[in-house]
């Protein structure tokens, strides 16, 4: 993966990648708060700090970006490793991978239910990820039902 930009420009370019109140959450965000559901936004009371957190239903959704998540690992790993600075990328998003799977288990192990959605998926078609989370939503009330008449 050839760099066009400089080592300043390149620089200048990773400084201004947000880790809060990106484009994608607040997309995502939006569409939720239009359907009348409230949220806390990187809610630090949670390990990983969830983009959106719907903590009536302790879902946790996460909005991740195809790069630094590693969308596509078996694609974008051998394009990485022929570009600048090899080592560092693959270990930086191998280790990204790696944190998302623990973050997801220690949220799942206290009962929560945690949503990942791509960048780009949240953006193409906003609704469809506002749609799986009300399925989700619609599943756990069912679990609910269920519980209650096995009592």
């Amino acid at each position: 993966m050839a760099d066009n930009l400089t080592v300043e420009q390149r620089k200048k370019n990773m400084q201004h990648i947000k880790s809060k109140d990106t484009k994608i959450e607040i997309a995502l965000r939006k569409a939720l708060w239009n359907k009348g559901y409230r949220y806390r936004k990187n809610y630090c009371l949670l390990p990983g700090k969830p983009d959106i957190v719907l903590t009536k239903y302790k879902i946790a959704i996460f909005c991740d970006s195809e790069f630094f998540h590693g969308k596509d690992w078996e694609i974008l790993k051998p394009r990485l490793e022929k570009g600048k600075n090899p080592d560092y990328w693959v270990k930086k998003i191998e280790r990204n991978i790696q944190r998302d799977e623990e973050k997801d288990q220690k949220l799942n192990f206290m009962g929560w239910t945690v949503i990942h959605f791509w960048g780009k998926d949240i953006l193409k078609d906003t609704e469809q990820c506002v749609k799986v989370i009300e399925e989700t939503i619609f599943n756990q009330k069912l679990e609910e039902v269920d519980d209650e008449e096995e009592m």
